[in-house]
């Protein structure tokens, strides 16, 4: 009986084991192994890195500065996020350069594009009232409250208000997907790139340019309807034809 109980207690214990972890794979041991890790590795590199590198050479010969932009009816700002309620410093920026250029008389209406989807927030209104303190006239000013992305700020400039023209201003690492995509989109864009300081925010934005650089293919390529359409809006041309 004795035996028996220590026989059980043995299998209880076994039974009772961690399994073994997985093996890692192992690295190749030859040298034509290693070479052709590394070309797999290489090649992937370079896969990731083709739609940035498309982006680059798209917006080529279409990007200024708020000196130099090519007189334009109409301006585009992208939303960059709120701060209670506030346009982001980055925002910010981008809402400066359109009051400079509408100062300087080389746009005539900005058309204000960002996320509204919620109650509590709500980009365009606010870079409305961003404008209109610091010099642009409201009745120059036309909300686009469904630009949840660039892709669809593009689209609907285009489709819903009209826009063939363009001056877009966002920060420099974004300008050039604005531009490409807002090409595609069927709009003749000019981009400003706004200058800033390279802060933890700048460094990551510029990482997130090539991650969305490849949405930016695929988007460019099969050309999808926004997240919400709806109809032709006037807003664009009536404040043209002064508001």
């Amino acid at each position: 009986m004795l035996h028996l109980l220590r026989r059980a207690r043995a299998g209880g214990a076994r039974r009772l084991r961690r399994p073994r972890p997985p093996r890692l794979p192992r690295p190749p041991r030859t040298r034509t192994g290693r070479r052709r890790l590394v070309q797999a590795g290489m090649a992937a590199c370079v896969l990731a890195l083709l739609p940035a590198t498309w982006l680059r050479l798209a917006a080529d010969g279409r990007l200024h500065t708020t000196a130099d932009v090519p007189r334009t009816e109409v301006a585009v700002v992208f939303g960059a996020g709120l701060w209670d309620g506030e346009p982001s410093p980055y925002l910010a920026h981008r809402l400066d350069a359109a009051a400079e250029l509408y100062r300087a008389g080389r746009i005539e209406v900005v058309l204000v594009t960002g996320d509204n989807s919620r109650e509590d927030y709500d980009e365009p209104d606010a870079m409305r009232a961003y404008l209109t303190r610091h010099g642009v006239p409201d009745a120059r000013i036309v909300s686009d409250y469904a630009g949840f992305d660039t892709w669809d700020s593009c689209v609907r400039a285009k489709r819903i208000f009209g826009v063939d023209r363009a001056v877009l201003i966002s920060q420099g690492f974004h300008i050039r997907r604005a531009v490409t995509l807002c090409r595609a989109a069927g709009v003749s864009p000019y981009g400003v790139g706004v200058d800033d300081r390279h802060d933890l925010t700048w460094y990551y934005g510029g990482t997130r340019e090539i991650l969305a650089a490849g949405k930016a293919a695929l988007d460019a390529a099969f050309r999808p309807d926004p997240r919400f359409l709806g109809p032709r809006e006037p807003g664009v041309r009536r404040a043209l034809d002064g508001g």
